[in-house]
């Protein structure tokens, strides 16, 4: 029972003034008059907090839902029996070796957040709601895994979140309960299954690297016979570019550059011309 402070203090002064009025001979009656004054106003004055909500019934019979704040009884005839709140709550649940549709063993940890919108029904329609709450997302969460296939259950989170969302909304609305969301924390797999899987991903990595080299091969294969159709159709061009080789092989390194008879008359005779004439320059 949730008497306020006030009601305590109005029925100690009540009491006081009883006592003060029989020691003053004014009577007894007076005094009994205030007494039962003091004990109706304890049993008659009850507080809900903001988040909650108060079922009254009368001989048995719901009378009302009161609160929050102050709510008055009547005395000897209505009670306040049950305090709902309507806060957001939390339930971990945990499901242990439960096997997936391709029947992999898995330990699911997930966390429902939920929350009562009708305080009557979720007061006067199950004797329990929140072991109720917890049960029915146990249950749908072994449905869902059972329904679904380990690679789907590990990669996307989000759908398995929002269809477990669904399922025990859809259930625990007839109690007045709303699931606000459902979040899977884990999922714990074998550690052979772990293993393999890890080694499945690795040549995954492996196929694709290679795929994407051989692919860089084919692209530059065909630049090159791009470049070499050019080539073939401008051999002035050709010839520039031997040259722009044989003048980076000689930049830096300062050396003396050794070319085969048919790579210089490869280069024309102006270029052969060029170098007889440095060479008599030197």
């Amino acid at each position: 029972m949730r008497i306020p402070l006030l009601a305590f203090l109005a029925a100690a002064v009540l009491v006081a003034i009883a006592a003060a009025s029989v020691k003053a001979g004014i009577g007894v009656a007076p005094a009994v008059v205030l007494l039962i004054a003091a004990v109706c106003i304890v049993s008659a004055t009850r507080m809900a907090n903001q988040w909650e909500r108060v079922v009254v019934q009368r001989f048995g019979r719901l009378r009302s839902m009161a609160g929050p704040g102050l709510f008055f009884l009547v005395p000897f005839v209505d009670t306040a029996t049950i305090y709902v709140d309507q806060r957001i709550r939390t339930s971990e649940i945990v499901a242990e070796k439960a096997l997936t549709r391709d029947t992999v063993s898995v330990d699911v940890d997930a966390i429902v957040f939920w929350q009562v919108r009708d305080a009557q029904r979720a007061a006067l329609e199950i004797a329990n709601y929140h072991t109720a709450v917890e049960r029915v997302a146990q249950t749908s969460m072994r449905e869902m895994i059972g329904a679904s296939v380990l690679t789907r259950l590990l990669s996307d989170r989000q759908a398995a979140d929002a269809a477990l969302k669904q399922v025990i909304g859809a259930k625990t609305s007839a109690w007045g309960i709303e699931v606000v969301s459902v979040e899977i924390k884990d999922v714990a797999i074998p550690p052979e299954l772990n293993d393999a899987m890890s080694r499945q991903a690795q040549a995954e990595r492996e196929k694709s690297a290679r795929v994407t080299l051989a692919e860089a091969e084919v692209e530059i294969a065909q630049r090159v016979a791009e470049a070499a159709a050019v080539y073939d159709q401008h051999p002035i061009a050709l010839k520039l570019r031997q040259m722009g080789l044989l003048y980076d092989m000689n930049k830096d390194k300062g050396a003396t550059i050794l070319v085969p008879t048919d790579m210089v008359y490869s280069l024309g005779s102006s270029v052969l011309g060029s170098a007889m004439a440095k060479g008599d320059r030197t």
